[in-house]
């Protein structure tokens, strides 16, 4: 009798799988893909509900913007040098865009009541932010299926993308106009090995 070895599952697999089963059995809210320009595919996976941290005002727009090309509001709060024309370049789409430049002591009203209505919200945050805040606006992203992009630290994040070895195209010999920045970005998950890919950036 031939005896065929054991398969060892991934266990991080396994443990998404088991999470999913039990918020379908208490009944929460399906965690929905929400789109990523095609720079992010293979580094990032956006779901309503989840908090993503990034490093630069640069990756809080690229990542904010496959969902607003793709017919979704997003907003932006404690962005007060929010540029407009950055932001086109960067495939928002700013009919469907809400601007909160300084919400100041209020900022954690400001991004649950964006979230209750926008799919996308970016957040810079005027500080620290302390785990029971964090948990109050993560329990309104589940509620409301959407997605949240911290420009800075949050106390816990699916995932945290940040951008290295950056370089300039378009300059030759120091002269020229600049087309875009060749990055290498990286996204660290928690327990996971980290993932990078090449990219370029407006």
């Amino acid at each position: 009798m031939s005896v065929r070895p054991l398969e060892i599952a991934d266990p991080q697999q396994v443990l998404d799988q088991l999470r999913g089963r039990i918020a379908a059995l208490q009944g929460g809210p399906t965690r929905l893909t929400v789109p990523v320009l095609p720079v992010f595919e293979g580094l990032v996976t956006l779901r309503t509900g989840g908090v993503y941290g990034v490093d630069s005002a640069t990756l809080g727009m690229a990542l904010a913007a496959g969902a607003s090309q793709a017919g979704e509001w997003v907003g932006f709060a404690g962005w007060d040098d929010f540029g407009a024309e950055a932001a086109h370049q960067h495939g928002i789409v700013l009919s469907r865009t809400v601007l909160v430049p300084a919400p100041g002591e209020h900022w954690l009203e400001v991004a649950a009541a964006l979230a209750d209505v926008l799919k996308v919200v970016v957040l810079r945050p005027p500080g620290l932010v302390d785990a029971k805040s964090a948990s109050l606006l993560e329990a309104r992203l589940r509620a409301r299926s959407a997605v949240l992009v911290v420009q800075g630290e949050w106390p816990r994040c699916e995932a945290r993308i940040v951008a290295e070895h950056v370089s300039w195209e378009g300059l030759a010999a120091g002269r020229g106009r600049l087309r875009g920045r060749r990055v290498s970005l990286v996204s660290r998950r928690p327990g996971r090995a980290p993932v990078r890919v090449e990219a370029v950036l407006p």
